[in-house]
């Protein structure tokens, strides 16, 4: 227990340092406009309040995996807690956060016309393709997700074809309406019940006097039911995405950036909402590896279930809260998935919108683009989706990578600390590279091999970096 708390409370000061380091080098301007009071237009460019910006975004970035990518990460044992640590605040941290603060400077602009202006046009053209492709896969997986822990919930009502209309319903109300009009209202219910799960759970660990194993170097290995193939690096930090780097949240920064109304707010806003999805990753980590008074039996259940962490959060919700308090617990699960589904949707309008310049006043013009994304989601919720979650992971952790490369050129230009986002990119890049390489979805080559690789493409990845930035700053 000692270590989990520990983790906590190097996140939280961790939030106050390094934010403020990020804050000075990318030197906000308290006093310059921002795009929700430059281009306000009531749709996406609105100015809610702070406390509301930031639970929107919490919520926009948080999905299922600070919950059951933290439950699978906890697979490898006590290792989890330093990713998520580390990951929260050196990478996922200034990643969110500096990429929120660029959309804030390029008037809310997508991290997709951004990546352009940075790393070529070639990179832009990649990153519109890939942007949108991972955010409808985002979209369809939390229709079909939530849905089934819909029926769970109620025992089996409705059925799955009436959840999933429900949340196709839901979804394309709040793709095409104002973002202060449903998003902004049902937000603070859903983000109550989000962390009504998470301080739950953290109180009733306490109460119940459950044992977390502690990090020491003994527990620093590979408790893996099948560490061989499975080993902790690249799959831990793949694993673990949403709760501590996912590229996923490049995509939704955009939307709060078109809603702060000041430069200063980025910090709670972005690197803010990131350190607190740490936490809530914490939690789940350290109740997924003692729930079952070890590891192992961790282990045990998730290989019985086939690797389902549906049923490991809905057991330890319902054993530790009780009926009710699982019941809203477990809706705190569903809110999850779905406050990050709908805004996927939005995000993926949005980018459209913004490579085809298409003015989104006219309503007419927000089902123009939103319409053909809910029929493509709609054919991909027939299919089997254990083939597309597998990939959805290393999709995401891409994305992070090529967009925490182009923070790195955009510091390089403006003559600031690049070092900040230089680091975490080698890091991703080696290990995007090693998961393509080494898993069985992937290449599934030798381990060696594929550490080989990974390191020789993060080292190329650096050598062209400089040598392109060099060659950009002489045109």
């Amino acid at each position: 227990m000692i270590s989990f708390i520990t983790a906590i409370i190097v996140l939280i000061v961790g939030y106050f340092v390094l934010s403020k380091i990020s804050e000075r080098i990318f030197g906000i301007d308290e006093n310059r406009l921002t795009p929700a009071i430059t281009h306000a237009d009531g749709i996406d460019f609105v100015a809610p309040p702070l406390w509301k910006i930031f639970l929107i975004q919490f919520l926009n970035i948080a999905g299922l995996g600070p919950i059951f990518g933290a439950v699978a990460g906890a697979m490898w044992g006590p290792v989890a807690f330093l990713w998520i640590v580390l990951g929260s605040l050196f990478a996922g941290g200034v990643h969110d956060y500096f990429s929120g603060m660029l959309s804030v400077k390029h008037k809310g602009e997508s991290i997709t016309e951004i990546s352009g202006y940075y790393l070529g046009s070639g990179v832009k053209q990649f990153m519109r393709v890939f942007s949108v492709v991972l955010l409808i896969m985002v979209g369809t997986v939390f229709i079909m997700g939530p849905a089934k822990l819909l029926i769970g919930i109620s025992d089996g009502f409705g059925g799955i074809n009436f959840w999933v209309v429900l949340i196709f319903i839901y979804y394309i109300l709040s793709t095409v309406l104002p973002i202060d009009k449903i998003i902004g209202k049902i937000y603070p219910v859903f983000g109550v019940a989000l962390l009504f799960m998470a301080v739950g759970i953290f109180v009733m660990m306490f109460i119940n006097d459950i044992k977390v194993p502690e990090v020491t170097f003994a527990n620093l290995k590979n408790f893996h039911n099948n560490p061989d193939e499975f080993p902790i690096f690249p799959f831990v930090f793949v694993t673990i995405a949403c709760g501590a780097i996912s590229g996923f949240h490049a995509t939704q920064s955009p939307l709060m950036a078109r809603c702060i109304t000041n430069e200063k707010q980025g910090r709670p806003v972005f690197f803010g909402a990131m350190v607190t999805e740490g936490i809530v990753a914490l939690i789940w980590a350290a109740i997924g590896m003692s729930f079952y008074k070890s590891v192992g039996g961790l282990n045990e259940i998730m290989e019985a279930q086939g690797g389902n962490a549906a049923f490991v959060v809905n057991e330890i919700s319902s054993s530790l809260l009780g009926k009710i308090g699982g019941i809203l617990a477990l809706l705190g699960v569903v809110a999850a998935p779905i406050t990050s589904g709908d805004t996927a949707f939005r995000s993926a309008r949005l980018i459209i919108a913004d490579i085809f310049k298409h003015n989104q006043r006219p309503i007419f013009n927000r089902f123009l683009i939103s319409v053909p994304l809910f029929i493509i989601a709609y054919f991909l919720t027939q299919l089997d989706f254990s083939i597309i979650w597998r990939y959805f992971a290393w999709t995401n952790q891409t994305l992070a990578t090529v967009v925490l490369w182009t923070i790195t050129a955009y510091l390089i230009k403006e003559n600031k600390n690049y070092w900040i986002t230089l680091i975490p990119a080698i890091f991703m890049t080696a290990v995007v590279t090693s998961y393509l390489l080494i898993a069985p979805e992937g290449f599934n080559l030798p381990n060696n091999i594929s550490y080989l690789v990974g390191l020789a493409v993060a080292i190329g990845s650096v050598v062209y970096f400089f040598i392109s930035q060099k060659l950009t700053k002489q045109l």
